[in-house]
């Protein structure tokens, strides 16, 4: 099948799409497949990385974008499949504990000094619609602690993002993937917003990556999000953690011992 020109994708709309059941998904079967995170500094252009958290400086954040090796992979294709002068920018990839916690307290922290008569129930539900619970719960991880969830956005020829109509975390419906579609009043920047939007989202389609409808950034590859939208029985893949020095020695020295060495 030919791949479709860019003028094409960015005349392709964006679907709307409903926000996940939480509590279903949750209760989605993980395959759990062994696969190692890797870092997208390591990618070639068209790819480019800036670890948008360990430059804010929030506690815990680190200075790479971990992915899972078949993110990784998926991730390089889609930025060569990108009209000559355009790269993806990766913002965000596997997530520690305590940055995905830090995000769901700063946020619902700002979701209550702004609303202050929301109920316990509603600040939950707003609260997610941009940051998922923390979870290190091997059966309910949240997205980007498994190193499947990615935060991406594309790029000129100069390294500057494109406008996208909203900025990477802006918590507002503007920032909902969709939020361009099937309005008839839109200014001259918003509709580069909504080509934009629509030229990521189908090339991310196209590698097998699945959107999460609340942010225009956020795609997800092999779990229980993916498995969600994307109407798979299981996800691949559960919590995750770059491997460190000690722990790498620690299985070195598990498997000599394993083989009868010391």
């Amino acid at each position: 099948m030919p791949r479709s020109s860019t003028a094409d994708l960015r005349q392709q709309a964006i679907p709307q799409h409903p926000e996940p059941s939480w509590t279903q998904l949750s209760r989605i079967p993980i395959e759990a497949r062994e696969e190692s995170l890797v870092p997208m500094s390591l990618a070639p252009p068209p790819v480019r990385v800036y670890p948008a958290y360990a430059r804010m400086e929030i506690p815990g954040a680190v200075n790479e974008c971990h992915v899972r090796e078949e993110v990784y992979r998926r991730l390089l294709a889609v930025a060569r499949a990108l009209p000559a002068g355009l790269t993806l920018l990766v913002l965000d990839g596997w997530r520690p504990w305590r940055v995905q916690q830090y995000l769901f307290e700063t946020l619902s922290e700002t979701i209550r000094e702004t609303h202050p008569g929301i109920s316990d129930d509603e600040l939950l539900e707003r609260t997610r619609e941009f940051v998922s619970l923390p979870s290190t719960d091997a059966n309910a991880p949240s997205p980007h602690l498994t190193g499947g969830a990615v935060d991406v956005t594309l790029c000129d020829a100069d390294g500057l993002p494109l406008e996208m109509g909203s900025v990477f975390d802006e918590a507002t419906a503007t920032s909902h993937t969709a939020a361009f579609e099937g309005r008839l009043d839109l200014t001259p920047n918003q509709i580069s917003a909504r080509d934009n939007r629509r030229l990521l989202y189908h090339n991310m389609l196209a590698q097998g990556f699945t959107n999460l409808p609340s942010e225009w950034w956020h795609f997800d590859f092999g779990d229980q999000l993916w498995a969600w939208y994307g109407g798979h029985d299981r996800a691949l893949y559960g919590p995750a953690e770059p491997e460190g020095v000690a722990s790498r020695w620690r299985r070195q020295f598990e498997q000599a011992a394993s083989h009868g060495g010391t």
